[in-house]
């Protein structure tokens, strides 16, 4: 059973950067996504803070986000990696499932996976990430390394953007399209 404590959780910094982002892409009326929350129960609370110290997640969560820009329904979830290897272990079967759910329904399914020790973001589309899987499916390695992805889909900031993924759907249904 995961458990939460007041050290916080991982992949906050990427989450305030896509959240700003977001903010943005909605003031901006390209996208409306939000943050999923993490349902949790809390076991312990310090009585003059009232704040929670302790307490389990509920049951599995979906993705981090989930929205729509320009009419199309999106999910994504938010990685970080601090070193050229990430391993697959980081991907829950329950977030896999659920991604591949939501392309089945027409929605585009991503990853934002961020190296940390780069200060590098990419977009991993549900095709990579499937295919990633199925090389584990064969036997081979459960990770993959920095140097194998797609070069087009590393993100950049721009405008007020800190993390625009945008340009990374918009290239990712050119790809569909074709």
């Amino acid at each position: 059973m995961a458990t939460w404590n007041s050290r916080g959780l991982r992949g906050s910094t990427l989450e305030d950067m896509i959240n700003y982002t977001n903010e943005y892409y909605r003031e901006k009326k390209l996208a409306l996504v939000q943050k999923i929350p993490t349902p949790i129960k809390p076991i312990k609370i310090d009585k003059d803070s009232s704040q929670i110290t302790l307490a389990y997640f509920e049951k599995d969560s979906t993705v981090d986000y989930i929205g729509a820009v320009q009419g199309i329904p999106i999910c994504f979830d938010a990685k970080e990696c601090a070193q050229d290897t990430f391993s697959m272990q980081n991907i829950h079967e329950h977030q896999y499932h659920f991604m591949k759910d939501f392309e089945s329904q027409q929605g585009i399914s991503f990853l934002i996976v961020f190296f940390t020790h780069r200060n590098s973001f990419y977009y991993m589309r549900f095709s990579e990430l499937k295919a990633y899987v199925e090389r584990i499916e064969q036997g081979h390695p459960k990770n993959f390394h920095y140097n194998e992805l797609d070069k087009r889909y590393f993100l950049t900031g721009k405008n007020g953007a800190l993390v625009h993924y945008l340009e990374g759907i918009q290239l990712d249904l050119s790809e569909r399209e074709e």
